[in-house]
């Protein structure tokens, strides 16, 4: 498939004045599903990817083999653009390069990187950064592993929340001379927080989920902000409505009686029964219609 449309698609988010909100998207139905509401892009997490694909938390237990290969299956099954957390690249600058280069193929538009020391080491209290020389290492590997000119890469950093605003607004500066896309900040609370990072930078920035005082569009978009996430409400609500459903069934409510299922028609328009019905018609069928 040809990827690079999508990619392109999403630099020109990052290129506008506007503020964004991406789906979280988790696998195939539901990235069709935020394409389908009208949503512009959508986003891959580590941590649901994590929940996804082996039940576990966000650990850094899934393997970049793991998470790739769900890549793919939520490209595959939707046309707008998808950003991928990649976490830390999964090892050091060369891992990194080979995260890039699992993510294009697996049709990613754009991944991004971070600088934080993961998995946590033995005897660490907390999660820390790495030092700013190596995130800078990691950052312009991504850069260089990249075949697709148009994929797009962003620079990660939660330090603020780890070793506090000034060496956040640091690395920030660092990051943005290393040939990366844009940066994105996990961990900003306010908008003093907002106006500082916008300062280091002239790169479009990507935020984190927003605290009440940051949900405003407006102002993040005059900011530079041109992505902010909304957390990850939506694998949260299906594994809601998965327990519910299946306690409702074990309580004894009839199949017939279960609430808060989606109608036929939804189904149908999501699966994309149409399209194989056609296909089916024309290539399986001895007389066609």
């Amino acid at each position: 498939m040809n990827w690079t449309p999508r990619r392109q698609a999403l630099r020109a988010i990052l290129q506008g004045a506007a503020c964004v909100h991406p789906a979280s998207v988790f696998d195939a139905l539901s990235a069709r599903t935020a394409e389908d509401v009208g949503f512009e892009c959508g986003m891959f997490a580590g941590s649901i990817g994590s929940l996804a694909v082996i039940g576990a938390p966000d650990l850094i237990v899934l393997t970049l083999t793991e998470f790739a290969q769900q890549a793919m299956r939520v490209n595959r099954a939707c046309s707008i653009p998808v950003i991928a957390d990649a976490d830390h690249g999964y090892g050091n600058a060369l891992n990194v390069m080979r995260t890039v280069e699992e993510m294009e193929i697996a049709g990613i538009a754009a991944l991004t990187i971070e600088d934080t020391l993961l998995p946590r080491a033995f005897g660490d209290a907390k999660t820390r950064p790495v030092s700013i020389e190596e995130g800078v290492g990691k950052m312009k590997a991504a850069v260089a592993a990249r075949s697709d000119p148009s994929l797009v890469v962003l620079a990660r950093t939660g330090a603020v929340s780890m070793t506090g605003l000034d060496d956040t607004l640091a690395r920030v500066r660092a990051y943005s001379d290393t040939g990366v896309d844009g940066v994105f900040l996990a961990g900003l609370k306010t908008r003093e927080e907002v106006r500082a990072a916008r300062a280091a930078t002239k790169l479009p920035i990507m935020l984190g989920a927003l605290s009440p005082e940051l949900e405003d569009k407006e102002f993040l978009a005059a900011h530079g902000v041109r992505l902010a996430l909304q957390g990850h409400l939506p694998f949260m609500a299906a594994a809601e409505a998965t327990r519910a459903t299946m306690q409702a069934l074990r309580d004894g409510v009839k199949p017939k009686d279960v609430k808060g299922l989606p109608d036929g028609a939804f189904m149908k328009k999501i699966s994309r029964e149409e399209v194989y019905r056609k296909a089916t018609s024309a290539y399986l069928e001895p007389n066609p219609k």
